[in-house]
């Protein structure tokens, strides 16, 4: 079974989705916790929700250095590369 392709624009929606905000609000920088109010519990989900749909393992200090979506982005990058 090959995994999902990572294609930024329907992480940004997925992220979007699971943090209930609006897809332009999720841009390539903003702060997840500073400028959406991302706790750790909304935190925990999207990194399930990110593990189911890629198929990969997000150890939990991985998950601390995600902050924004461009660092999600490289980090399912390079786990999808691995």
């Amino acid at each position: 079974m090959a995994s999902a392709t990572l294609d930024l624009e329907d992480l940004r929606a997925t992220v979007a989705d699971v943090l209930d905000v609006d897809v332009p609000e999720v841009t390539d920088e903003v702060d997840f916790i500073e400028d959406l109010g991302v706790d750790s519990l909304m935190a925990l989900e999207v990194m399930v929700v990110l593990e189911k749909k890629y198929s990969v393992k997000i150890a939990e200090n991985e998950l601390r250095e995600v902050t924004n979506l461009k660092k999600a982005y490289d980090l399912l990058t390079a786990k999808l590369a691995a």
